[in-house]
């Protein structure tokens, strides 16, 4: 990883664009999701185009959009299906919410959603989930039912059941493909499911083997309903890590605009190590972009000092990664309730939430590294470039590789 690094900076130092573009899409391919990442291919296209020509400003310029693009992007993600089919729970599931905290989905057995209803992510305000009323409910006729809550709003919809999908399922699913949306099947209650057949049939239970039956058998109905090749994902709303919610995260990323990849990856809840692993592949690229932007304006004198990333910055980019991970103060006061521990045990557990504990170095070495740095930058040039690109790559990665073990963590102690 270092020395395609390092090959990178010397193509940029050296001027050498013809190289520097080719190494900085091979590079770029190994470094981001098989989901796929931020850069669409018309960017990667443009960044390319520029690194021929020498052109490092529009580089930077390019790299910048795209990561505004990713930063500022909306979703806005439908969520349909009949009373009693865990809808509004799988809403709150996603927002980090409890029933019963302010703001959450209403949820109930009897219909709740009598018109299409709005749910802003408490973290990522430009992220909305909409509960809709059940395809059939008496004030959405089936034939209007799409026209009526507004198709073109939404990024893509989630069809949610609790026992078999109807008719009215698949035909809605048909009706919002020929309009060129997705939509997605996902089958709750999961959980219950398992428990009751376990209770059922305490010698002959297999826990694959009922989840495949389930499976089986809600593909079955949607085929026979006129759904080709369906994919159904099983979920427990109470139990986010198990089943195939990374399994949906990961056919969400591959199927999103590479813009609105990043904020799905963000907010999605660190509720397995491999969702934690997940979100951390998608930050680094993030990272890597950013560091060579930096690397870039490293070349101008005395830039580093007015886009630079000083102690505020740091401070501010370690807060931002504990929001994402789910380690921040509020998550951790939520943490500490449902588990029946306190906070300061908590905190002592973590390391991220002292920012002097990973963050500062006040070594004789980094105040020597710090005063070289300060030298560069009035300079500008190579070196400059060199230790701007390694001072934000590594210390990104530091802050994200502590935050993310924090996580996982936590993540045990919940499990227990």
């Amino acid at each position: 990883m270092y020395q395609s690094i390092l090959k990178l900076l010397k193509n940029l130092i050296l001027k050498n664009y013809q190289q520097l573009a080719a190494d900085f899409e091979s590079e770029y391919d190994k470094l981001i999701s098989k989901s796929g990442g931020i850069l669409s291919a018309e960017s990667l296209r443009s960044i390319h185009a520029a690194l021929e020509e020498g052109k490092v400003e529009d580089v930077v310029d390019k790299i910048q959009q795209s990561l505004n693009a990713a930063e500022n992007a909306s979703l806005n993600v439908a969520v349909m299906g009949d009373s009693g089919s865990g809808k509004s729970s799988f809403i709150n599931a996603l927002r980090g919410l409890s029933h019963q905290e302010e703001g959450s989905a209403s949820v109930g057995v009897v219909e709740t959603t009598m018109r299409k209803t709005p749910y802003q992510h408490p973290k990522y305000s430009k992220v909305t989930f909409w509960d809709l009323p059940g395809n059939g409910s008496p004030n959405f006729h089936p034939d209007t039912y799409l026209e009526t809550v507004g198709l073109a709003e939404y990024d893509f919809f989630i069809i949610i059941s609790s026992s078999r999908f109807s008719f009215n399922d698949a035909d809605l699913a048909q009706k919002i493909n020929e309009m060129g949306k997705k939509f997605y099947f996902v089958r709750t209650k999961v959980d219950s499911d398992l428990y009751n057949e376990k209770r059922a049939k305490p010698k002959s239970f297999q826990r694959e083997k009922v989840l495949q039956q389930i499976r089986d058998d809600c593909v079955t109905h949607l085929q026979n309903s006129g759904v080709p090749e369906p994919q159904v994902f099983l979920v427990s709303n109470f139990d986010l890590g198990d089943f195939d919610l990374l399994k949906l995260e990961k056919t969400l990323l591959k199927e999103l605009p590479a813009h609105k990849r990043h904020v799905l990856a963000l907010l999605m809840p660190s509720s397995s190590e491999d969702a934690i692993e997940m979100k951390k592949t998608f930050l680094r690229e993030k990272i890597w972009l950013e560091a060579l932007k930096s690397a870039a304006v490293g070349l101008v004198p005395c830039m580093p000092f007015i886009s630079g990333f000083g102690d505020p910055e740091q401070q501010a980019c370690l807060k931002i990664y504990r929001s994402h991970f789910g380690v921040d103060n509020e998550s951790i006061e939520k943490i500490s309730q449902n588990l029946g521990v306190s906070v300061d045990h908590l905190k002592n557990l973590i390391k991220s939430s002292d920012f002097c504990h990973v963050g500062k170095d006040d070594s004789i070495a980094a105040k020597a590294k710090s005063c070289a740095e300060h030298l560069c930058s009035v300079i500008g040039g190579p070196v400059s470039a060199i230790i701007q690109f390694f001072k934000v790559y590594f210390l990104h990665i530091k802050f994200l590789d502590t935050v993310a073990d924090d996580a996982k963590c936590l993540f045990q102690m919940m499990k227990q």
